[in-house]
């Protein structure tokens, strides 16, 4: 019996010997994950935009790793499809870098794909895979030769100009509404045009008598064969026939806006044309029936103290919409308030534009203060629009300095692309701008409170007078850094998003023509010169309750 003890303890003892050996020399496996991605100074993002494409990619491990498992389980794919030859360099220890040079280029998506077979020395499998996703920036070499600031400007005018000239509708001479947009001209655009038109005979792009002659022939158009409705031109109108092309189901008539961006430029032109020539006589006496014709009163509907923006011989007023400040429509009430024969009255004015004092601001934003409009000022087109011709220069009501108004407006939208909230590739002061243009999403009212990363030359270049230094700082970029992609026959393409890789291949008159315009304005004045001499408009901006030097 006490033999048999002995050997149940002794038993007993080697087995607690023998387990407590086994635990005490057990290794936990160890996790093996990426610890870190470093592209171009950023770690650790699922997305990294504005990536140097000379960057390298460096990957650092919990642990080191198996060689043999690196080329089959690390790899790029750039955005077609297609997997990149990479060479990945391994530090011996935790470390794995992947050279940029040479194997990404500019301005292109790619994927960083890691698979879930990338072993550790040890033997143990990354814990996931992982996809990132890069975007390098642009090529920053210069596309183009220097050339002085004041070449510059003249090529971009003149560059843009010619989609009004080359590209004006042959028949009408009229602005087609975009590049591919056939016998559809724009009643707004081609008052752009005539303007833009002005500034190149002024520039020698072309001759006065060329101007005056294509003029004539786009009043003649209007005269004689193209539908209006109470004086009032449609929005979309077919070049050849001049019948309105809807611009919507119910909006298939007069168009109150685009009737006075119309005017707004042919009353520029009657002032540029003045001497007794017959011909430039001929296209006076022509523009004034047509400025006469229009029966501005009749868009109060019915006598309202304020002007609607559709009237359809076919709905009505089924539109219902209210030009009602702040946006771009101010030309309106303007034109509305000089008209000889059919004037508003100041009280239309202050009901319906400024709605009692209801389109103040006052808000400040990024330091500065926003008399009028909404959040963040809206689209930059809001102080290009009515301002081509009118001049905010010492403009002042009982709301606002309207430079005051413009030129913070503009640095609003321009310090929040510096800002930028929401990432967007590219935002910076060298390029930057929001307002309404095409995007990669299709066409769209752009600013800081409806940011979809689109910027379009228009919006800085046409802020050209009130931030002189920040727009040529664009238009530098814009031409020097982005012209393979962005500079055409017709000056810029309409718009880009650099987050998307997306470069638009149209132009649209609306946002060519502010271009030529408020360049002229920031380098001359012509045009507000021009607008702010016709004594009706005087009349007109005082019954309003105006004050300026220039009337």
């Amino acid at each position: 019996m006490k033999i048999l003890l002995n050997s149940l303890f002794f038993i007993f003892f080697l087995s607690s010997v023998s387990c407590s050996s086994d635990s005490e020399d057990a290794v936990p496996i160890q996790e093996f994950k990426l610890d870190a991605v470093t592209i171009d100074g950023k770690t650790n993002q699922d997305l990294y935009v504005d990536v140097n494409p000379t960057s390298s990619i460096f990957l650092k491990f919990s642990d080191q790793i198996d060689q043999a498992t690196i080329i089959e389980n690390i790899k790029i794919k750039e955005q077609s499809g297609q997997f990149l030859t990479i060479t990945p360099v391994y530090d011996g220890h935790y470390t794995i870098e992947i050279k940029g040079e040479s194997v990404l280029k500019s301005y292109t998506k790619y994927e960083l794909l890691i698979y879930p077979n990338l072993k550790s020395k040890s033997g143990n499998k990354i814990l996931t895979g992982k996809t990132y996703s890069i975007s390098t920036t642009i090529d920053l070499t210069d596309k183009f030769p220097r050339i002085s600031d004041e070449e510059l400007l003249d090529k971009v005018q003149s560059q843009t100009f010619k989609y009004f000239w080359d590209f004006g509708h042959p028949v009408s001479g009229m602005a087609r509404e975009r590049t591919t947009s056939g016998d559809v001209v724009t009643t707004g655009g081609t008052g752009f045009g005539v303007m833009a038109m002005i500034a190149a005979a002024e520039r020698g792009f072309i001759s006065k008598n060329d101007a005056l002659s294509r003029i004539q022939k786009i009043v003649t158009f209007l005269d004689t064969k193209c539908t209006s409705y109470h004086g009032a031109f449609a929005h979309w109108v077919n070049g050849t026939t001049g019948a309105t092309y809807p611009f919507s189901q119910y909006d298939n008539g007069a168009d109150l806006v685009e009737t006075a961006l119309l005017f707004q430029g042919l009353l520029t032109a009657r002032q540029y044309f003045k001497s007794s020539d017959a011909g430039e006589a001929q296209l006076r006496s022509d523009i004034t029936r047509l400025w006469e014709a229009i029966e501005w009163t009749w868009f109060q509907k019915g006598g309202e103290n304020v002007l609607y923006w559709h009237w359809s011989p076919d709905y009505g007023w089924q539109m219902n919409l209210k030009i009602a400040g702040w946006n771009e429509s101010l030309i309106v009430y303007a034109l509305a308030a000089a008209s000889p024969t059919y004037p508003i009255s100041a009280e239309v004015y202050k009901q319906g534009w400024e709605r009692n004092g209801a389109f103040a601001n006052s808000k400040s934003y990024y330091g500065y203060t926003l008399p009028l409009g909404t959040e963040y000022g809206g689209p930059l087109f809001f102080s290009h629009y009515s301002f081509l011709g009118i001049n905010p220069k010492d403009l002042k009501d009982q709301y606002t300095d309207y430079w005051t108004q413009n030129r913070n407006h503009t640095l609003i939208n321009y310090n929040y692309c510096l800002t930028n909230p929401k990432g967007y590739g590219g935002y910076s002061a060298d390029c930057w701008g929001l307002t309404a243009s095409d995007g990669n999403n299709g066409y769209s009212a752009h600013s800081p409170t409806n940011d979809k990363g689109v910027i379009a030359p228009t919006a800085a270049l046409s802020s050209m007078p009130y931030t002189p230094e920040e727009s040529m700082r664009a238009l530098h970029f814009f031409y020097y850094k982005l012209g393979d992609k962005l500079w055409s026959d017709y000056g810029f393409v309409d718009a880009f998003n650099l987050s998307e890789q997306w470069y638009d291949n149209q132009h649209i008159a609306i946002d060519q023509g502010p271009i030529v315009v408020m360049i002229e304005n920031h380098r001359t004045g012509l045009l507000w010169s021009l607008f702010m001499a016709d004594t009706e408009i005087k009349d007109g901006l005082k019954k309003l309750g105006f004050q300026s030097p220039d009337i």
